[in-house]
């Protein structure tokens, strides 16, 4: 088994191990659940990476499938001790989205389509206050400065040299048209934009108003896929309360192929720069007769 800091991550993988043993034991999670004598959703959360797993009851299961490999027995026991530590984003007490962060933290790619806002992860500091304080009135300063803190440690992973992020982005115009913070905000937010675009693990795709209706119009996703053959891609939907994931392959497929159509609707990362560098100049014009 990979190693891996990342106890969100661990304990979704441990999960998905538990219950291939499952599977192949032959046992059905409520013949599991009366066995340890606990309800079946625990062991469909357990399953699922949705709550923690204690060594107890990794012990349990492995007792219940037969499991007689020690080395087998130790490897998910340590997985799941692991998987009750804290991510770095814990230090920053109770924030939204944390899941989504841990899956982030440990993604080798992420390909997303962004209908309204620049991404986080290329986001300015300016512009990410401007979208965390307008899209959400009620946070306090020093809530507001928390996230923001952390929208900006998020930014690591597109910076880590050892481990780079691949990140492909289909941007729609609207995102480049709409005033975030200011003019001012916008034309260095947009220039920061074009500057990551030249790295080579980062991609930007503009999809003009002129591409019509498209597969996009549903919403913001993001498909994020691991190093770890064993660990399943995810598909991220956002919304403002709360996320579903989805991990069916079906669900994946079905995604992969709005991006593949979307990607093939937007303009070219070489015309998406020229066209980024066009939008800007119209916040600079903007800017000046202020």
């Amino acid at each position: 088994m990979a190693a891996n800091s990342n106890p969100t991550v661990r304990r979704r993988r441990l999960g998905a191990e538990l219950r291939r043993l499952r599977l192949a034991s032959g046992l059905k999670s409520t013949e599991v659940a009366e066995r340890l004598m606990v309800s079946q959703p625990k062991i469909s959360h357990m399953e699922n990476g949705n709550r923690a797993i204690s060594p107890r009851d990794v012990r349990d299961l492995c007792a219940i499938y037969d499991i007689t490999d020690q080395h087998v027995i130790d490897s998910l026991i340590e997985m799941a001790k692991e998987s009750g530590q804290q991510g770095w984003w814990h230090a920053y007490g109770d924030i939204p989205h944390s899941v989504y962060i841990a899956l982030e933290t440990d993604a080798a790619s992420l390909h997303l389509h962004a209908p309204s806002t620049i991404p986080a992860l290329l986001q300015t500091p300016a512009y990410a206050h401007a979208v965390i304080g307008e899209t959400i009135p009620l946070l306090t300063v020093e809530e507001t400065d928390t996230r923001l803190k952390v929208w900006m440690r998020r930014q690591h992973r597109i910076y880590d040299l050892a481990r780079p992020l691949r990140l492909w982005v289909v941007l729609d115009e609207s995102v480049l048209r709409r005033v975030i913070g200011s003019p001012d905000v916008m034309r260095e937010q947009l220039e920061h934009l074009n500057a990551l675009g030249t790295e080579p693990h980062i991609t930007v795709q503009v999809l003009p108003y002129t591409a019509g209706a498209h597969p996009g119009l549903s919403g913001q996703f993001t498909i994020l896929r691991f190093a770890d053959s064993s660990a399943r891609p995810v598909v991220h939907l956002e919304r403002f309360t709360s996320d579903l994931y989805l991990e069916k392959p079906s669900d994946v497929q079905h995604y992969s192929m709005l991006l593949d159509h979307l990607q093939a609707q937007a303009l070219s990362p070489d015309s998406s720069r020229d066209f980024i560098t066009d939008a800007t100049k119209t916040h600079i014009d903007a800017a000046s007769h202020l």
